[in-house]
């Protein structure tokens, strides 16, 4: 079995300057935890989760270890840091979505759609043709194939 079989088809997406409350709107409206972002031409350029929208409503963690002397600090990595804040300062999709986007082909197999999910711990893969969003795949769909 493929991605084909099992992608919804109509897929809900953003534009990439969609504003965090137009985001969370189509979430909400549409019963869904993430919404791929697109650009003006209909091509993925990022998604956002449920999980990228938290950090609108809690504010980055204090650095777990601070060095003064060395002025090194340490929360989980810097990198993460400044991505936390990032996303804390967030007004549009291009600012708080994740652009770095794992991606399957139409004909992708089910086992390795799974694979990927686990790989990566991601709970969709939007399913793209020439640059656009043409499915998505989420790990309810892989559930669903457990009744059938």
């Amino acid at each position: 079995m493929k991605a084909k079989d099992i992608m919804t088809s109509n897929v809900v997406t953003v534009h990439k300057n969609a504003t965090i409350k137009e985001i969370a709107k189509a979430l909400v409206d549409n019963d869904i935890s993430g919404v791929p972002v697109v650009n003006d031409d209909g091509v993925l350029v990022g998604i956002v989760s449920e999980g990228d929208l938290l950090h609108k409503e809690a504010f980055p963690k204090t650095p777990e270890y601070v060095n003064v002397l060395g002025a090194i600090v340490f929360y989980n990595g810097l990198q993460r840091f400044n991505a936390d804040f990032k996303k804390l300062l967030a007004e549009q999709a291009v600012n708080i979505m994740t652009e770095e986007v794992v991606t399957i082909a139409e004909e992708e197999e089910i086992e390795e759609i799974a694979q990927l999910m686990l790989e990566h711990g991601i709970k969709r893969l939007p399913v793209v043709k020439s640059g656009k969003v043409v499915g998505i795949v989420s790990r309810a769909d892989l559930v669903r194939l457990l009744v059938c």
